[in-house]
C-alpha cells in the first residue's frame, strides 16, 4: 500500500493535505471554540441561529436519554421507530405546509437515499456544478446519468434538458443557498424549467433552513416556490443532528421502502429526537434570531468591505474571501487562529482549482463589538500576506 505515501506526499506538496483539528465548546460561551488552551471566535461554525447549547433543548434531551436510554438499538424498520420520530415528522409537515415528511440520520444519507430512490439507470440528474458533494455522490450511487450545469446558469440548464428530454425520469436537484459561496439558487426559474419538462425538483435547504421564511420554512417558502422534495438539516440552524425530507405521502411512502440509507441504518437516538422537537419550536417561535442574525451579517459584511475585501452580495450568513492558492489560504488561516479566530481554509476539491478561500459562517449570537473587532484583525492579516494592499 506504498501507493498511499505517494499520493499523500503529492497532496501535502500542493497544500491539500487534511487533518483532525481538536475542538472543543465552552457552555455558557456559545460563538467560541478552543483549540488547545486558546479560545476562539469561532466564525466556521454552521450553528447560525445560536441554538446548540440553548438550555431547553439540553434539558429535553437529558430528560429523554434517562428515560429511553443511549441508542435507538436497530433500524425504523425494526425496533427503533419510537411514538416521538412520528410526532416530531407531523410537525415537520405542519411547518412545511406539505403533506408528509421523513426524518433521516443527516443530510450526506438524506440527499444520497432520496435521489437513490427516485432516479436509476435510464435516468437523468440535472445538478448545478456547485453543490454538495451529496448530492453528486448520490447521483452516481443511482447509476442515473448525471448531467451537470454551470453554476446557477439557466440557460445552460434549459440546453441540457433539451439533450436529455426523451430520459425515462429527469429530476432537478439544488442547494437553495450555496454552501462554499453563500449564494442563491435561481428557484423560481429552476421551478419554471421543472413544469415545463416535466421534471421533479428537489432542493436543499441545509444553509437556508431556519433562516429564511417567516417561521424558518427555508428560502423556499420565502420565495413562494413550491418544490416536489424539500430536504434540510438539524445540524445547523437547528443546533442539533440530523435531517428530514417533506413532500406528499406518496413521496414519504416511496422513500420509506426505497430510501436504502433510511432502511439500512440505526435509527437515531430518542434524546436527539427530543432535541430536535424542541429546536423545531424554538426555530419558529425565537424569530429575533433570525433578526438578529442579519444584523450581524449585514455589519460583518459591511465591515470586511470597508476594509477592502472583495465581498459578495447577499444576505447568507455565509460570506467566503477568496484568496486563490492553497498556500497563501493555509497562512491566512493560521494567522487568523494566531489573532483568535477560528476560520477555516477551504481548498479543493471542495472548491474550483484556484478559488481557495477563506469561508466565515456568522451566528446570531456574536455581537457587534466581536465582529467589528474580527474585521479589524482580518484586515491586519490580510495586509501582513499581501492579499490586501494599502
Amino acid at each position: 500500500m506504498n501507493w498511499m505515501e505517494k499520493e499523500l506526499s503529492a497532496m501535502e506538496d500542493a497544500s491539500l493535505m487534511r487533518t483532525l483539528c481538536l475542538s472543543s465548546s465552552i457552555l455558557g460561551c456559545p460563538g467560541y471554540t478552543v483549540r488547545g488552551e486558546r479560545r476562539l471566535l469561532n466564525l466556521s461554525s454552521n450553528d447560525y441561529l445560536g441554538l446548540s447549547q440553548h438550555p431547553a433543548i439540553i434539558e429535553v434531551m437529558r430528560e429523554e436519554l434517562l428515560i429511553e436510554g443511549s441508542g435507538a438499538g436497530a433500524s425504523r424498520h425494526v425496533t427503533g421507530n419510537r411514538a416521538s420520530y412520528g410526532r416530531l415528522e407531523e410537525a415537520l409537515s405542519g411547518w412545511q405546509n406539505c403533506e408528509a415528511a421523513l426524518v433521516f440520520a443527516n443530510g450526506y444519507m438524506a440527499n444520497s437515499g432520496v435521489i437513490g430512490a427516485l432516479v436509476g439507470r435510464g435516468d437523468v440528474v440535472f445538478s448545478d456544478q456547485l453543490n454538495h458533494a451529496s448530492i453528486v455522490d448520490g447521483t452516481i450511487l443511482s447509476r442515473a446519468e448525471l448531467a451537470r450545469y454551470r453554476h446557477n446558469d439557466m440557460e445552460h440548464l434549459r440546453t441540457l434538458m433539451n439533450k436529455y428530454r426523451d430520459k425515462r425520469r429527469k429530476l432537478i436537484v439544488t442547494d437553495a443557498v450555496f454552501s462554499m459561496d453563500g449564494d442563491q439558487a435561481p428557484l423560481r426559474e429552476l421551478a419554471h424549467l421543472k413544469c415545463e419538462y416535466g421534471a421533479m425538483l428537489m432542493v436543499d435547504e441545509a444553509h437556508s433552513g431556519g433562516i429564511y421564511g417567516d417561521l424558518g420554512e427555508g428560502l423556499c417558502h420565502e420565495l413562494g416556490v413550491d418544490v416536489d422534495i424539500h430536504m434540510g438539516t438539524f445540524s445547523k440552524s437547528f443546533g442539533v443532528y440530523g435531517a428530514y425530507v417533506c413532500g406528499s405521502r406518496t413521496l414519504i411512502r416511496w422513500l420509506v421502502n426505497k430510501a436504502r440509507p433510511l432502511i439500512y441504518s440505526t435509527a437515531l437516538p430518542p434524546s436527539l429526537i427530543a432535541g430536535i422537537s424542541k429546536a423545531l419550536e424554538l426555530v419558529q417561535t425565537e424569530h429575533w434570531r433570525r433578526v438578529r442574525l442579519r444584523e450581524a451579517v449585514t455589519l460583518f459584511r459591511s465591515s470586511l468591505s470597508a476594509a477592502g475585501f472583495d465581498v459578495s452580495a447577499g444576505d447568507s450568513p455565509i460570506v467566503p474571501i477568496i484568496i486563490g492558492d492553497n498556500d497563501t489560504t493555509l497562512r491566512f488561516s493560521g494567522a487568523l487562529e494566531e489573532e483568535g479566530i477560528a476560520a477555516v481554509a477551504i481548498r479543493p476539491p471542495t472548491v474550483p482549482e484556484g478559488t481557495a478561500r477563506i469561508r466565515f459562517s456568522l451566528s446570531a449570537v456574536h455581537t457587534d463589538k466581536e465582529l467589528i473587532d474580527a474585521a479589524a484583525r482580518i484586515r491586519t492579516v490580510g495586509l501582513q500576506l499581501g492579499v490586501l494592499s494599502l
